[in-house]
């Protein structure tokens, strides 16, 4: 399991290095690390999500949407991308994943990004919308945990999508959070090359 996942400071060399890709229909040059998740480009489980937003929710005017593990930043700077009008969370426990963020964010000319661990968000916040890749490999116990935590912070008319590969328990997830979150819909919205993109619905 890669140290990017659990561990605040990595032990890991930080060797930084440019990254040339392409986010919201933008080239973007930016900056990575061989010490954070898919810190060579886009992974293909993030690929997925992005390349299939229209097939999700759209989030409202102004919505307040959360990168749960931001990595690099590809989801946060999407989403502040494309809706210029949003207040975008990216947290990550990682303090160089948190660095490359806000680093990114700059070049992109993001400033609707607003970059934390998850000790520094505020109790009371409350999210229109997620969009995540979440860190399976944590393992079940911590990965549910997480998704309860953060979940449960959606306003009632709040969504989801988290993107999950099907060999990776895509499939028994989308059960288990309909069993832990019944007064919401939660439905395989996509799937694509060997993942599937889940989403959590508004408050029935």
């Amino acid at each position: 399991m890669d140290e990017h996942y659990f561990t605040p400071s990595p032990r890991t060399d930080d060797r930084r290095f440019p990254l040339s890709v392409r986010l919201a229909g933008r080239d973007l040059d930016l900056v990575s690390s061989s010490s954070v998740f898919s810190g060579r480009g886009l992974d293909k489980a993030t690929a997925v999500l992005l390349d299939r937003l229209d097939e999700i929710a759209e989030p409202p005017s102004g919505a307040r949407i959360l990168d749960l593990g931001c990595g690099w930043g590809p989801i946060a700077l999407s989403a502040a991308l494309l809706h210029p009008e949003a207040e975008v969370w990216a947290v990550d426990v990682s303090e160089r994943a948190r660095e490359l963020t806000a680093v990114n964010a700059r070049r992109a000319g993001a400033d609707n990004v607003r970059v934390l661990s998850p000790q520094e968000v505020p109790e009371d916040l409350l999210l229109d919308v997620i969009w995540s890749n979440p860190p399976i490999r944590i393992g079940k116990p911590a990965l549910h945990a997480l998704l309860l935590e953060w979940t449960a912070r959606l306003r009632p008319e709040g969504t989801a999508a988290l993107v999950v590969g099907k060999n990776l328990g895509a499939d028994p997830l989308a059960r288990w959070l309909g069993e832990q979150l019944p007064q919401r819909s939660v439905a395989k919205a996509a799937s694509a090359k060997g993942f599937r993109i889940l989403e959590v619905g508004p408050v029935r």
